[in-house]
C-alpha cells in the first residue's frame, strides 16, 4: 500500500494569529502567578529583644504593684497598709499623716516597704492606755503583726507582679509563649529581690530612724534609741504618754465634720508674720507635703526690718514645692518685694492686682506703713482704711471685668474690713493670733497667727507665742470655702502640735450659727474640739 502525503495549506495570517493568542495566554498564566520578591529585612537583635522583655516585665511589674499590691495589716494598736514600692535605695518608711514619717534603713534592694499608718485602734489603744504594763510585751505582738503582714504582702506582691507582666507581655507581644515568658522573668525578678532584701536585712536600723515633718521632734521627746534601750522604764512611760495623746488625735480626726476632701479639692496653706524665723519654712515645706497643698497664701510681715542683709532668708521659698502669693507686711520694705518679685513661682499682689494662681484668682493691697521697730505712726488707721478702699476699688473693676477675684489679701486686718461685701473671702495678719469673722454684708475674714512664732518676739513674754498656720479647703467648681483645719504648734521650747476642723455654717447640715464676731473672741461654733499632743 502506497502513503501519499498530504499537505495543507494554513494561510500565513492565521499561523500569526494563532501564535499571537498562544503567547497572549501564556502571559495570562504567568501574570497570576507570584512572583518571587527578594527583599533584605534585618533581624531584630537579641540584646534589643532582651532589653524590650525586661522594660515589658518591669513596667507590667510596676503596674501590678500599684494596683493590688498592698494588705491592711493590724500592727500593735495600729490599723496599717502595707505596700511594696520600686526604689533604688530600699529601706522602709512608716508614714503617720499628719504628724510626718520615719524612715529606716532596713534592707537594700530595689524594693521599698512603706507602711501607712491608717487609725489607731480604739479598743486596742485604749487597753495599752489603762495598762502601761502591757507595752513589754507590746514588741513581741508587734513583731508578729509585721511578720504576717510580710508574708501576706510577699504573696499579693508575687500574685500582682506575675500577673502584671503576664497582661502587658501579653497585650505587647500577641503570643501567649512570650508572656508567660514576662510572668515568669518578673517573678525571678521579685524573688532576687526578696533574696536581697533578706540578706541584707539589718534589724538595728530601728536605733536609727530618720523622722521628717512633725515627728522631727521625736527624738527629743522620748530619748534617741540608744538611750531607750538603756533606761528602757522612763521610755515606757513616755511611750505610753505618746500612746494616750495621739490616741486622742486620732479620736478627733475620725469625729471631724462630715466635710472630708476629695483629690480635686484645692489646698490653701496660709501662713503670716513669720518674722525670720528660720524654722517657718522646715514646717511648711512639711504641711505641703503633707497636705498635698497646692498654693501658699503669705499675709505679710516675713521680715523683721526689711534690709537687704535678710534678703537671704527667702530663698527657701523657692523649694517649698508650691506656688508662693505674697503681700507686703509693715516689717517688709519695698526692697523685700523687689526682691520676691525676681523669684521663681512668687506672686507679689500690690495696689489690687489679681492672679489666678491654682485655679483660685487672688487680689491683694501692700501694707501702706513700714513701721519695722514697731512704732506707731499718726494716721496709720486711717491709711489702712485708705489702702483697705483701694483693694475694694479693684475688686469691683475686677467683677466688672468678669474676672471675680475668689481670695482678697491684705496685712491689717482693718485693711481687709474695707473688702467687705465684694469678695467671698478676705486673709489678713498681723495680730499674732488667729481668728475668724463673717462681717456685715457677707464676706468672711480669716485672720492668720503668726507662723514664726512671732520671731525674736517669742522670748519677750512670759510664754512664747505659738506656731500657727491653716489649711484652707476650695471646692474647685465654686472656688469656695467649703472647710479649713488650724494648726498650732508650741511655740520656742515647746513640743506640742493642736489641729481643729471648721467648716462654714452653710456647710454643716442644719446648721444656722454664725462663726464668732470678731477674732478677738471666742472660738467658731463650727469647730471641733482640738487635740494637744504634748
Amino acid at each position: 500500500m502506497v502513503r501519499v502525503p498530504v499537505r495543507v495549506r494554513v494561510p500565513v495570517a492565521a499561523l500569526n494569529r494563532i501564535r499571537r493568542a498562544a503567547h497572549a495566554l501564556s502571559r495570562r498564566r504567568t501574570g497570576h502567578r507570584p512572583q518571587p520578591v527578594v527583599e533584605l529585612v534585618p533581624q531584630p537583635r537579641p540584646w534589643a529583644r532582651a532589653l524590650g522583655l525586661v522594660t515589658v516585665v518591669l513596667a507590667g511589674a510596676w503596674l501590678g504593684l500599684l494596683i493590688v499590691g498592698n494588705v491592711r495589716v493590724p500592727v500593735g494598736p495600729m490599723d496599717t497598709t502595707m505596700t511594696l514600692r520600686p526604689s533604688l535605695t530600699g529601706g522602709t518608711k512608716i508614714n503617720v499623716s499628719p504628724l510626718g514619717a520615719l524612715s529606716l534603713d532596713s534592707h537594700v534592694a530595689p524594693v521599698r516597704l512603706d507602711v501607712n499608718v491608717d487609725q489607731l485602734d480604739p479598743v486596742r489603744s485604749q487597753a495599752l492606755v489603762d495598762h502601761p504594763e502591757r507595752i513589754t510585751g507590746l514588741q513581741d505582738e508587734v513583731t508578729r503583726d509585721v511578720e504576717h503582714g510580710t508574708l501576706d504582702l510577699a504573696v499579693r506582691s508575687c500574685v500582682a507582679v506575675v500577673a502584671g507582666a503576664t497582661a502587658l507581655g501579653l497585650a505587647v507581644y500577641r503570643r501567649p509563649r512570650r508572656a508567660l515568658a514576662a510572668g515568669g522573668l518578673a517573678l525571678a525578678l521579685l524573688t532576687a529581690c526578696g533574696g536581697t532584701a533578706y540578706a541584707t536585712w539589718n534589724p538595728k536600723s530601728v536605733l536609727e530612724p530618720r523622722f521628717s515633718g512633725l515627728l522631727s521632734s521625736a527624738p527629743s521627746l522620748v530619748g534617741n534609741a540608744r538611750s531607750i534601750v538603756t533606761e528602757f522604764d522612763v521610755y515606757q512611760q513616755e511611750l505610753a504618754r505618746l500612746v494616750t495623746n495621739v490616741t486622742k488625735l486620732y479620736d478627733v480626726t475620725s469625729t471631724l465634720p462630715t466635710y472630708s476632701p476629695d483629690p480635686g479639692t484645692i489646698r490653701v496653706l496660709h501662713v503670716s508674720d513669720i518674722h525670720l524665723n528660720p524654722a517657718s519654712w522646715k514646717i511648711i515645706a512639711s504641711l505641703v507635703e503633707q497636705y498635698k497643698v497646692n498654693v501658699i497664701v503669705d499675709s505679710g510681715d516675713t521680715m523683721d526690718h526689711g534690709t537687704a542683709a535678710e534678703n537671704g532668708f527667702l530663698d527657701p521659698i523657692a523649694d517649698l514645692g508650691a506656688p508662693y502669693v505674697w503681700v507686703r507686711g509693715n516689717h517688709d520694705s519695698l526692697l523685700t518685694q523687689r526682691y520676691l518679685e525676681r523669684m521663681k513661682n512668687v506672686h507679689v499682689l500690690d495696689e489690687g492686682r489679681a492672679e489666678t494662681v491654682a485655679g483660685l484668682r487672688f487680689a491683694g493691697i501692700g501694707d501702706p506703713q513700714f513701721t519695722p521697730d514697731r512704732s506707731t505712726r499718726p494716721g496709720g488707721g486711717a491709711a489702712e482704711e485708705l489702702a483697705g478702699a483701694r483693694l475694694a476699688a479693684a475688686l469691683r473693676d475686677q467683677k466688672a471685668a468678669g474676672t471675680p477675684v475668689d481670695v482678697a489679701i491684705a496685712h491689717e486686718p482693718s485693711a481687709a474690713r474695707g473688702t467687705d461685701g465684694e469678695v467671698p473671702l478676705v486673709l489678713a495678719g498681723h495680730l499674732h493670733h488667729e481668728g475668724t469673722e463673717v462681717m456685715k454684708y457677707g464676706t468672711r475674714l480669716r485672720v492668720e497667727g503668726s507662723t514664726g512664732g512671732s520671731g525674736l518676739r517669742a522670748v519677750e513674754g512670759k510664754y512664747p507665742d505659738p506656731i500657727e498656720a491653716s489649711i484652707l479647703y476650695f471646692d474647685r467648681d465654686t472656688r469656695r470655702l467649703q472647710a479649713w483645719d488650724e494648726i498650732k504648734l508650741g511655740g520656742l521650747g515647746l513640743t506640742t502640735a493642736e489641729v481643729s476642723r471648721h467648716l462654714p455654717e452653710e456647710n454643716q447640715p442644719g446648721a444656722t450659727q454664725s462663726p464668732t464676731p470678731s477674732p478677738s473672741e471666742s472660738p467658731s461654733p463650727s469647730a471641733t474640739p482640738s487635740v494637744t499632743t504634748p
